[in-house]
């Protein structure tokens, strides 16, 4: 359970890079909201001479409300401009954050389904941007305009004065007690935007079963449920929301009331005190009556803000969560280097609570990585490509494999998972942008790879998607060891390549593996496929 406090400083740390561009939306909202006061005085002004018959320069006046009521405007849009690209920006970052999290979650994480961290991308993250757009300058208006406006009526009438300091802070005080009803129920409706994405991501991969066990009714009445009680938690916050706006606008209407009775029983003759000693004129009174509902507007700002404020703390508190599943530490920059070589030694290897044999691995050597499931052969083909952090020695020739040197490192080699992974571009793309074809055809020969390239419908201009549509398990580790081929690696990382593959399958994946190895690459293969294990000349056993 996350505290207010630490929300708190989340929403503040996500705003820390555009914070300039949200201090200038906040200036020009305060500078728009105080040119109110010359624009009301000019109308008062103009309004008072047209009703007791005094001399008025009409244009004049005309100019000055129109021109304070277009730099009014101007300094609006501005504001929000400035705002906007701020509130793209924090979306943005924080969407960026959340996928590479979502990437290098670690091994023995609990981690969050696929589907509640694509509603925390997608639905919640969006949610920030009301917020970004409106909290902070209705709360600088806030903190200006009603004191502007404020001294400014003390100044003319200790009364008038008096009627807006006793009405404003009563509104503050109900929205503090109503935000906490506001927080909860902010925070149930989140809850439940993840669990109904949960459900559908759930239900889309059991579509086969589904249909299968003729359970679409079921199915359908689990969604409507879901969607009905999202539903009613959002109507809940909504019914907060208009109750809140019905607290404000009481408060707010009592307050003009109370000024307008006062003003107007003041211009009548009724009431002679309050207006320090002078009768109040008819230009005041026009004045205060519409500096009135001006003071109460930022206040107005603030309760529909608010809102938004108790949205972002949910989404921020999601956002803690998210940040709290460890996440595995890659070393290296990702950048280009010159590759190392020579002989790849471990010792005294250690992760979590793994250990390791202690091993060297000669140049060009062909080695089974065997034991039984959960030894940790995965894990070990990860440390040795740099992708986890562990404990021990991992050297490559004299170069020991560190942050500074795991650049060099992974230039040299290549990875085949045991679930193989196509960006969404074309087949070129994903093997080599720009390898030429006749290099693209040996490498495809090589895998035996050939025939899958020329059934596809646009053969390489075919996009197979992420998951590889189009193709089967064993097609793809194919493909995957054509583009290794193109890659003409020193060393070669395979993570269960015959893994669920049937014989006629398994012994051309084999045979492609076994040809990059005589081109003189280093293999290392994670397997317990005998099939595979009986092609390697050297077996190492992992027990953990």
């Amino acid at each position: 359970m996350t505290s207010p406090r630490q929300t708190e400083a989340t929403l503040s740390a996500l705003t820390a890079p555009p914070r300039r561009r949200l201090r200038r939306a906040a200036a020009a909202a305060v500078l728009a909201e105080a040119l109110w006061l010359p624009q009301a005085a000019l109308l008062a002004w103009a309004l008072a001479a047209m009703a007791t018959g005094a001399a008025l320069q009409t244009g004049w006046a005309i100019l000055g409300v129109a021109g304070l009521g277009c730099a009014r405007a101007g300094l609006g849009m501005a504001g929000a401009a400035q705002a906007e690209i701020a509130a793209d920006a924090v979306i943005g970052a924080a969407r960026a954050e959340c996928l590479e999290r979502a990437d290098r979650r670690a091994p023995e994480a609990d981690a969050p389904s696929s589907a509640a961290t694509a509603a925390l991308i997608v639905d919640k993250l969006a949610m920030l941007r009301p917020w970004l757009l409106r909290w902070h300058p209705a709360r600088a208006r806030v903190a200006v305009v009603p004191l502007l406006i404020l001294a400014v009526s003390f100044a003319i009438s200790w009364i008038a004065g008096l009627i807006l300091a006793i009405s404003g802070p009563l509104i503050p005080v109900f929205m503090a007690l109503i935000g906490l009803a506001a927080r909860d129920a902010s925070a149930r409706q989140m809850d439940e935007i993840t669990s109904l994405n949960a459900l559908l991501v759930d239900r889309l991969g059991a579509l086969v079963d589904i249909r299968l066990l003729e359970a679409r009714e079921a199915m359908l009445e689990d969604f409507r449920a879901r969607a009905d009680r999202l539903r009613a938690r959002t109507m809940r916050v909504l019914r907060i929301a208009f109750l809140s706006s019905a607290v404000l606008e009481l408060f707010a209407a009592l307050g003009v009331a109370m000024m307008a009775v006062y003003v107007g029983f003041s211009l009548l003759g009724a009431l002679n005190f309050g207006a320090w000693g002078a009768p109040m004129t008819m230009g005041e009174g026009i004045f205060l009556l519409l500096l009135a509902p001006a003071f109460f507007q930022p206040l107005r700002d603030v309760a529909a803000a608010w809102h938004d404020r108790i949205a972002a703390q949910a989404v921020a508190a999601d956002l803690l969560a998210d940040r709290a599943v460890p996440v595995a530490r890659i070393l290296g920059q990702g950048g280009p280097a010159l590759p190392l070589s020579g002989t790849i030694t471990v010792r005294g290897l250690a992760i979590r609570d793994l250990r390791f044999p202690d091993l060297d691995i000669a140049p060009g050597e062909a080695v089974a990585l065997t034991g039984p499931s959960g030894a940790g052969k995965t894990t070990l083909l990860l440390a040795l490509a740099g992708m986890i952090p562990s404990h021990g020695a991992i050297r490559v020739g004299d170069v020991a494999l560190t942050d500074a040197t795991a650049d060099r490192w992974r230039a040299g080699m290549a990875m085949i998972p045991q679930r193989v992974h196509f960006l969404d571009f074309t087949l070129r793309e994903n093997l080599s942008a720009d390898a030429p074809d006749d290099r693209i055809a040996a490498a495809l020969d090589l895998a035996q790879a050939a025939p899958i390239v020329a059934r596809l419908p646009q053969g390489l201009g075919t996009r197979l998607g992420e998951q590889g549509a189009g193709v089967s398990g064993g097609e793809a580790r194919r493909l995957t060891i054509a583009r290794a081929a193109l890659r003409a690696p020193a060393v070669i990382l395979a993570d269960e390549p015959t893994a669920d593959l049937d014989d006629a399958t398994a012994a051309q994946v084999i045979a492609g593996l076994r040809r990059l190895h005589r081109q003189g690459a280093t293999l290392i293969v994670a397997s317990h496929d005998p099939r595979l294990i009986a092609e390697l000349p050297r077996r190492i056993e992992v027990r953990g």
